[in-house]
């Protein structure tokens, strides 16, 4: 999730610039399946057009990775990924750009025979360059900045930051807008206590407490409950005046919540760089990972980073020390900051 949406400024803005110099062309995008909602409504099935739904890209080809590295020698994968390949051959692109910088990546991007293949001259896994025909050396430090650096070899120029578009999705919306009335909630922060792995996480019950400080504020607190992430949502109260809703719901929804929220808390995991995506104020709580690099990007943004945290994404299950010592009071003083700053803009 994070991956895709640290490339979508750059995608944004070579979609700006193909509109404008070359209307009739058209990108297409290879994604694992449970992430095109990012890029495509889930409401328009398999045949969306683009549009307000598909705003990007006009085609999307569904790679199951995930899938065939778990049954690398079956039938049915041998079969999905020779149909893979005759799809992507039969669009016939000029370019390929990989943007993932991982050996998988570019394998599906050279399955295209684009005549250019674009990437990192020192992608995140190195043998992943000499699959790359264009290696380009990049200079920024966040991964949007370097995203963009890639996509400005295809023209050859620096192209314009550009926000990132996201599909709307009216069932998504609608759904959204009657879960929240049913909780009678108007204001509220977006919590997401989870993230790829422990060294992440900072405790769900110090999130719990930030949320029943909140609460005395006037702003309710949903908090996103991902995929085999039950269990957090016990450290958060069931007292009805706390005003804490947990919520489980699709990629979609979390879209339709997110732009809905006053200020989104969270650690370096995929919902937090959606709220970024989507221009919403972000606490963002760091530990093993650098927000230099990884942070919230072009959003207004408030990161806590104990000085001794150190990069490292080994993938410990308990929370990194440096992470643990940042306090519910510190979140407290960065939430109200922001949101201070959000009602004076208004």
């Amino acid at each position: 999730m994070g991956d895709i949406l640290h490339a979508l400024p750059a995608v944004t803005a070579l979609r700006a610039a193909l509109d404008q110099y070359h209307p009739n062309s058209w990108i297409g995008w290879a994604i694992e399946p449970q992430w095109s909602p990012l890029l495509c409504a889930e409401s328009c099935g398999q045949n969306c057009e683009r549009g307000p739904q598909m705003p990007i890209v006009n085609r999307l080809h569904r790679v199951p990775a995930k899938g065939w590295a778990r049954k690398p020698f079956s039938l049915s994968t041998i079969h999905e990924i020779r149909q893979l390949r005759s799809a992507l051959r039969a669009e016939q692109y000029d370019i390929c750009v990989d943007l993932q910088g991982a050996i998988r990546s570019a394998w599906i991007g050279r399955m295209a025979r684009a005549p250019r293949m674009i990437g990192e001259a020192a992608p995140r896994e190195p043998l992943a360059r000499w699959l790359f025909r264009e290696r380009i050396a990049t200079t920024g430090v966040h991964v949007v900045e370097q995203a963009n650096e890639v996509v400005n070899a295809v023209f050859k120029e620096n192209l314009p930051y550009q926000a990132p578009a996201l599909p709307v999705d009216p069932v998504a919306e609608n759904w959204c807008d009657k879960w929240l009335a049913e909780r009678g909630v108007e204001r509220f922060v977006l919590m997401n206590p989870g993230a790829g792995w422990g060294a992440k996480c900072w405790p769900a019950k110090r999130f719990a407490n930030v949320a029943a400080e909140l609460s005395p504020l006037g702003f309710a607190t949903v908090v996103n409950i991902g995929p085999g992430e039950s269990k957090l949502a016990n450290a958060f109260s069931s007292d009805p005046s706390a005003r804490i809703f947990p919520m489980t719901g699709s990629i979609g929804q979390l879209i339709a919540c997110t732009r809905r929220a006053s200020l989104f808390i969270g650690g370096d995991t995929g919902p937090l760089h959606l709220a970024a995506a989507l221009n919403i104020p972000v606490v963002g709580i760091y530990g093993p990972t650098n927000p230099a690099r990884n942070g919230p990007y072009e959003t207004r943004a408030l990161v806590l980073r104990h000085p001794a945290s150190k990069r490292d994404h080994t993938r410990r299950s308990e929370p990194e020390t440096g992470l643990l010592t940042i306090t519910v009071k510190d979140v407290m003083e960065a939430a109200q900051q922001l949101l201070r700053s959000q009602e004076a803009a208004q």
